[in-house]
């Protein structure tokens, strides 16, 4: 038989119960990352990637010692890495790769204290490397640029100073023009994706700064539409564990839902955030499983996300995983 004053004693213990598993709940965060083939190449970090189809393209890079000039291809379906035609540029890192339709571009970047402005198309049927015209804007490094309604689009970056230009790049008539500039803060080291023909653009870092502003494009009016930061900066509780700013990111889209990880800001991080564009809110998901890292590359089909190489502190990798964003890791609680 129960007295009242044990059931006083129950009744009162019983929401700490429930709110210590609501609380345990709370910190199972979904996703769970699996490392899959190592990348074939040279550990590195700086590489730019794209992705056509179900195959991911990695090209150039630092090894910390060399700067590189290789192209490699990975077959998302079979799990392996095929070496390509070497990019005919200068060897180095820190440039931009982008995919129109079929085929690859990349441009921009640094080698020693050199940077460029020159802009190669790869053909992955031919597996050849053509040069296109010039980059417009001044030779840079650590720029973004994305693909998207059959444009290029490259800006910001930095060429000992920082930038917030943009220009758009035709490969029907091989001819850059010059379009309005991101809003906001100029920055190095900035992140793209790409969610339903609409591009997003956020992190980076400006003269020792994180930069928190972000922002969407249309291509087909070229205008940039700023939305909310991501950082802690608005007086709502949405934003209260934001984490999200950091320079040298990468991000890929599973979906329909971005998904932003590894990364610096003061020490390289394993955090992993994902974005919902219909609420423009960031919620955090499970860390990166691979060492914290910097300057890595991402690939992905859509319905497929990877995060392969990089660097953190001297020590640089060849290690790529891939993360599945509706599993929990039971290993991380």
């Amino acid at each position: 038989m129960v007295n009242k004053h044990s059931l006083v004693f129950l009744l009162i213990l019983l929401p700490v119960i429930f709110s210590a598993c609501s609380d345990d709940d709370d910190d199972d965060l979904i996703g769970k990352w699996y490392r899959v083939s190592d990348f074939d190449g040279l550990t590195r970090s700086g590489a730019s990637s794209f992705t056509i189809g179900n195959k991911g393209y990695l090209v150039c890079g630092f090894t910390g010692k060399v700067w590189l000039n290789d192209l490699w291809e990975y077959d998302m379906d079979q799990d392996f890495w095929t070496q390509k035609a070497d990019f005919p540029g200068t060897p180095r890192n820190l440039a931009v790769s982008f995919a129109i339709g079929q085929k690859g571009y990349s441009g921009t970047g640094y080698y020693d204290t050199t940077y460029f402005n020159d802009f190669w198309e790869y053909d992955t049927n031919s597996n050849t490397w053509t040069q296109k015209s010039n980059f417009p804007g001044s030779a840079r490094s650590g720029a973004v640029g994305f693909g998207i309604d059959g444009k290029g689009y490259i800006g910001c970056g930095y060429d000992g100073n920082y930038l917030k230009d943009f220009y758009a790049f035709n490969p029907s008539t091989n001819s850059w023009s010059q379009i309005v500039s991101i809003g906001g803060s100029k920055r190095r080291g900035a992140t793209s994706f790409t969610i339903d023909n609409t591009v997003y653009v956020c992190c980076g870092e400006n003269n020792g700064d994180y930069v928190s502003d972000f922002w969407k494009f249309n291509a087909s009016t070229a205008t940039w539409t700023q939305l909310r930061d991501i950082a802690n900066t608005s007086d709502d509780d949405y934003d209260d564990d934001y984490t999200i700013v950091r320079t040298n990111a990468c991000a890929f889209v599973i979906d329909g839902k971005a998904y932003l990880g590894c990364g610096e800001s003061g020490s390289v991080r394993s955090d992993t955030w994902r974005y919902e564009p219909s609420t423009d809110l960031w919620v955090n998901v499970s860390k990166f499983k691979g060492t914290a890292r910097s300057l890595a590359v991402a690939f992905s089909n859509g319905e497929r996300g990877f995060i392969a190489t990089g660097k953190s502190g001297t020590l640089y990798f060849d290690d790529i995983w891939e993360l599945h964003p509706y599993e929990y890791d039971e290993d991380e609680y």
